[in-house]
C-alpha cells in the first residue's frame, strides 16, 4: 500500500511541474487583474507587478503563472511589501 501512495505522490509532483505556462498580452492582463495599462506600468515601477518578457520585436507578455501568484496574494490580503517580495522571487525564478 505504501508503494501506491509513493506512486501517487510522484505523479502529483510530475503534474505540478508540467504546468503549462501561457504568455499573456497586456489586454488580457488588464482583464485578469482589473487594472488599466497605466496602472499596470505604475505598479511595475513600484515593484508591485512583474516586468513583462520580450516575445519578439516590440511585443511583450507576462507568464500566466506570475499573474496567478500575484492575484492569489492580493486575494489573500497580502500587503504591498509582501507583494514586492513575491514579485522579486517570481522575477528571480525566471529561467533563461
Amino acid at each position: 500500500m505504501s508503494k501506491s501512495i509513493n506512486s501517487q505522490a510522484n505523479l502529483a509532483k510530475i503534474d505540478s511541474s508540467s504546468e503549462v505556462i501561457q504568455l499573456l498580452r497586456r489586454k488580457k492582463i488588464e482583464q485578469l487583474i482589473g487594472k488599466s495599462r497605466s496602472t499596470i506600468y505604475r505598479d511595475i515601477k513600484r515593484g508591485l507587478f512583474t516586468k513583462p518578457v520580450n516575445i519578439g520585436g516590440d511585443r511583450v507578455a507576462w507568464p500566466s503563472n506570475e499573474i496567478n501568484e500575484i492575484n492569489k496574494a492580493r486575494i489573500a490580503g497580502k500587503s504591498d511589501n509582501e507583494i514586492k517580495v513575491l514579485v522579486e522571487k517570481l522575477e528571480e525564478s525566471r529561467v533563461a
